[in-house]
């Protein structure tokens, strides 16, 4: 399995199997079976997005949710969801801000 604790700024972290039960789990999304709910919810209806806009043969490959501070990055491999809750770094928001 990889090792999502790895993943810089990562501050937590859950992989779920296809039915959305929680395999394994670090960080702040340890255990959080609430999360993992959403998530394969998330995941469920990108079934069910248009057809004609999205070809059924194209199946998503990552789904990103930015918020302010964090992001959760969505992935599916070897049958299982890996969920990654990511620090997004204020510096950078604040250069570009200075910048304009």
């Amino acid at each position: 399995m990889l090792s999502l604790e790895r993943i810089p700024d990562q501050v937590g972290y859950l992989v779920l199997n296809d039915d959305g039960a929680v395999v394994a789990s670090g960080g702040e999304l340890e255990n959080d079976e609430h999360m993992a709910n959403i998530i394969t919810g998330l995941v469920t209806i990108t079934d069910k997005i248009d057809t004609v806009a999205f070809p059924p043969e194209e199946s998503f490959k990552k789904i990103s949710v930015n918020f302010e501070s964090y992001s959760y990055v969505v992935c599916l491999s070897n049958k299982k969801i890996h969920v990654v809750k990511r620090r997004i770094m204020q510096e950078d928001t604040n250069e570009n801000q200075e910048a304009s």
